[in-house]
């Protein structure tokens, strides 16, 4: 599952991240709505953004965007309370997106080292050399 700056860098055209996503099978790249739903908005700030807006439309007809299930909100149920009881502060849309990943069963592709606080999410970050 590709996080929202994952998701940033690809549509920017990083090389790097570009070679990464074309060595993996359509099958395997997938976004949580609530990415969806930060790129769109990302966008709707930009309306000067028209090349951006026409590549991030074509790799939103490509991806696949998992919907929000009743499982996926006890998931974040779930891991809500268990980090704010241990004290451990996640913004609100990574949150969402972490415990997505985690409902589906699925490797976290991002950078952002806020993640890191949720322990059992698998995690790989497509900025570094190596895979």
């Amino acid at each position: 599952m590709l996080d929202t700056n994952t998701v940033s860098h690809l549509v920017k055209g990083r090389l790097g991240m570009l070679d990464r996503l074309s060595r993996r099978a359509p099958s395997e790249i997938v976004i949580s709505v609530v990415t969806e739903d930060e790129l769109r908005f990302g966008l709707a700030k930009r309306p000067e953004a028209t090349r951006l807006k026409t590549i991030a439309s074509e790799f939103l007809q490509r991806v696949t965007v998992l919907a929000w299930q009743s499982s996926t909100a006890q998931t974040y149920v779930d891991l809500r309370a268990r980090l704010e009881g241990a004290g451990e502060v996640v913004g609100t849309l990574d949150l969402l997106i972490g415990a997505h990943a985690l409902d589906a069963g699925a490797i976290l592709v991002s950078n952002d080292a806020g993640f890191n606080k949720i322990g059992e999410l698998q995690i790989q970050d497509w900025t570094t050399k190596t895979i």
